[in-house]
């Protein structure tokens, strides 16, 4: 007797912080089995084999693949399979049929079958992931250091008359920030000697983060030098902006298949709204919006320096054009021009050519 023929199977996956749970669907649609895991190597080659056993791999539709998911979506490429990010499940199926773990993964199986989850998910094992780890610790002292400073000030503010007027005449914030820690403010007996020690203790921590935000700048410049160089010296963008669309674009730039791909993805492309007679379109506010503010502080930039953009924004103006919609149409032309640098490799885009 013949053995029998297994079927192309697709595995979805409902993705938590302790477990994960999958369910495995045939090609027509079949449900064929369920399955729960532990977040593990252990849960993860638990599933694989589980999956292997009901039929030949053809896909898996994972949610949350740069969070809870990411782990098991690095395991599965790395063991060769093909990965999709399967994204929020339908809420009115949810609603209609109820939420259970298992439902949230045959929803992710079906997305992935119908063609509605098509999306890779990000390597997360290159350069691109190590800047992305040094962004998250940069940015988060950038916020630290902020507070700090906006303490120091209100503390001044309100400090003893004397010593305020001492602070008051120091020059440049720097100057202030080490005349503070310095202060020795002895034993704490008065509101002034209080207020030194304050002023000590938090202009030590503004100096220490200072001092990483500077070391993180100079392993980010290192590393977006040798990914994105001409990104970085082009007109407006360097280090920051560079490290920041590194991050959307990910290690794998095929990811993104066209130009008008990635400017949906940053925020800077028009969304339809037309509705009967009515044609029109209106502002994109989805997208990643830490890289269409990126692409706004570039604009903003050029606006001020770049002679091929001010020209731009010349004609535009003359023809009706609001300073609104000049700026929405360079974000687009700059988000071209990243999508060149990025995912045209070798071959850039000049940054004249956003103002022809």
């Amino acid at each position: 007797m013949s053995e029998a023929i297994l079927p192309d199977i697709i595995v979805g996956v409902d993705t938590h912080k302790h477990t994960h749970a999958a369910v495995a669907i045939t090609g027509l649609g079949a449900r064929l089995g369920e399955l729960t895991i532990e977040v593990s190597l252990e849960g993860y080659r638990e599933l694989e084999t589980w999956a292997r056993s009901l039929g030949a791999i053809s896909a898996f539709g994972i949610e949350g693949t740069g969070s809870y998911g990411a782990g098991l979506a690095r395991f599965l490429r790395a063991a060769g399979h093909t990965v999709h990010e399967a994204g929020r499940p339908d809420r009115g199926l949810r609603h209609r049929h109820g939420k259970t773990d298992h439902l949230d993964a045959e929803g992710a199986a079906r997305a992935v079958l119908g063609g509605q989850a098509t999306a890779l998910p990000k390597a997360g094992t290159g350069e691109v992931e190590m800047i992305r780890h040094l962004k998250v610790a940069r940015d988060t002292a950038v916020k630290a250091r902020t507070q700090a400073m906006l303490a120091l000030k209100a503390i001044i503010l309100n400090a003893p008359a004397a010593l305020r007027e001492q602070l008051d005449a120091l020059a440049g914030k720097m100057a202030l920030v080490r005349h503070l820690a310095a202060f020795r403010p002895g034993p704490l007996t008065t509101t002034t000697a209080s207020a030194k020690a304050s002023l000590r203790a938090i202009a030590r921590r503004w100096l220490h983060l200072d001092l990483e935000i500077r070391s993180h700048d100079a392993h980010l410049n290192r590393l977006t030098e040798r990914c994105a160089p001409e990104m970085v010296a082009a007109h407006g963008m360097g280090t920051a902006t560079a490290a920041e669309m590194l991050v959307v674009v990910g290690d794998e730039p095929e990811r993104i298949r066209s130009e008008a791909a990635f400017a949906k993805l940053c925020g800077a492309c028009p969304v339809p709204a037309s509705s009967g007679k009515t044609s029109k379109h209106r502002l994109n506010r989805g997208g990643h919006r830490q890289a269409n503010a990126a692409l706004h502080r570039v604009v903003v930039v050029r606006m001020r320096t770049h002679q091929p953009t001010l020209d731009y924004v010349r004609r535009r103006t003359a023809e009706g054009k609001s300073k609104r919609e000049i700026i929405r149409c360079l974000k687009r032309f700059v988000a071209r021009e990243i999508f060149g640098y990025l995912c045209r490799r070798p071959k850039a885009v000049r940054p004249a050519q956003i103002a022809t």
